[in-house]
């Protein structure tokens, strides 16, 4: 969603964490949280960056992502895009509910899919920081990880 010079974005992943998002768009200011319907929190792609998966949305009928609402200013979309152009991630527009309450469950994550210790405590940072509701983040606190907890090569967190 577009406004006069500035759009949103729900965040989902390591930029929940104000620190995190402030890396490559330092515009950014948070604007609340929304539940994202029939979408499910994955991990799918190993990130060198992170080493481990890194969080992704996927498609699934009666399930919930809890998400971080930032607004940012359209100075910093070549920053978001950039990560799109990498294949990284890609672009949707949806429809979210804001301060809608319920609770996401997921599957058991294969080893070979499971993000870093370092990389799901960014998340859970982030979901506590955009206050996310508390048993949101208890699942994020259930999602089996690799145990690394070294550095990652994405700045200061």
């Amino acid at each position: 969603m577009r406004m006069g010079g500035k759009f949103l974005y729900f965040a989902y992943g390591s930029n929940l964490l104000k620190q995190r998002i402030h890396i490559n768009n330092p515009s950014a200011v948070r604007a609340g949280i929304a539940k994202l319907k029939d979408y499910q929190l994955d991990f799918v792609t190993y990130s060198k960056r992170w080493r481990g998966a890194s969080a992704t949305i996927v498609p699934k009928k009666g399930s919930h992502v809890w998400r971080a609402l930032w607004e940012i200013d359209m100075t910093d979309m070549d920053n978001l895009d950039k990560r799109v152009h990498d294949n990284i991630y890609i672009p949707l527009m949806l429809e979210a509910e804001k301060f809608c309450w319920g609770q996401a469950e997921m599957s058991d994550i294969p080893e070979d899919r499971q993000p870093s210790a370092v990389y799901l405590n960014t998340i859970l940072k982030g979901a506590i920081e955009s206050g996310l509701p508390k048993d949101y983040q208890e699942f994020l606190k259930r999602i089996p990880h690799n145990g690394y907890v070294g550095d990652v090569d994405i700045g200061e967190i």
